[in-house]
């Protein structure tokens, strides 16, 4: 992802910096996906892994990269405290 584009965007709701998710968050992720157990902050389960995502610099809400877009819709965010073991 373009650093200058990293650098403007920040979480719609609580406007903290984003960063990529690493290799670990990344797996971690989808393999909580994978087994059925991930929604959205609207409540609507996450159906396929993600190939890319950024997290907010706090660790508390992922948002996914789909063809090098980043979603940044308040409602398609990932709580990170119904991911038991994500690292930080």
């Amino acid at each position: 992802m373009d650093k200058r584009l990293l650098d403007i965007l920040c979480c719609p709701v609580s406007k903290t910096p984003l960063r990529p998710l690493n290799h670990a968050e990344l797996e971690a992720l989808n393999r909580a996906i994978a087994a059925g157990s991930v929604d959205t902050v609207a409540g609507v389960r996450v159906p396929t892994p993600l190939s890319a995502g950024l997290i907010t610099t706090d660790g508390k809400v992922i948002y996914r990269i789909e063809d090098d877009i980043p979603v940044m819709l308040a409602e398609e965010g990932i709580g990170t405290t119904q991911l038991n073991g994500f690292p930080h």
